[in-house]
């Protein structure tokens, strides 16, 4: 997935994001912080939102239904990616793939998985904290076997 491609889908859901969230176009408008006469040119498809407005969607709207189904899980830990690359670092707890994810590989307590509609990659450790993300599944893979060697070096 690229940045345009997150901003095409949340454009095309903008109207049903705002409606879940019990918004009038006045109301989404300054929340997100556009002027009503853009929220309307983006629910209309006549406008993409730019990439500050899809963040700001993603960030403020993340625990929604429509939201969550449309990307597979966190739309803010897609944007996230999508703005840094990559996410190496330990991060808030993750529900631990039940939905939205496949396991590609589990070995030493460590999981790697892909997602099923956005399809980057995860590694999450056994307790469900995400420890990488990326979109390149042979990074993904390499990261990967880094980590399931650290934590072999580590017990032993």
């Amino acid at each position: 997935m690229t940045r345009e491609e997150l901003m095409e889908l949340i454009a095309g859901k903008m109207k049903l994001i705002r409606t879940e969230a019990n918004y009038t176009q006045d109301r989404m408008a300054h929340v997100i912080g556009v002027s009503k006469k853009t929220l309307v040119q983006i629910e209309k498809g006549r406008v993409l939102p730019n990439w500050t407005t899809v963040v700001t969607v993603c960030a403020l709207f993340r625990e929604q239904e429509i939201l969550m189904n449309l990307v597979g899980g966190d739309a803010l830990e897609i944007a996230e990616l999508l703005a840094r690359e990559e996410i190496d670092h330990r991060k808030e707890k993750t529900l631990g793939g039940k939905i939205w994810w496949a396991e590609i590989k589990i070995e030493s307590d460590i999981k790697l998985q892909r997602n099923l509609i956005s399809k980057h990659f995860r590694i999450i450790d056994d307790e469900q904290y995400r420890l990488f993300s990326t979109f390149n599944e042979q990074e993904a893979k390499a990261r990967f076997d880094e980590l399931v060697q650290l934590q072999r070096d580590i017990l032993s």
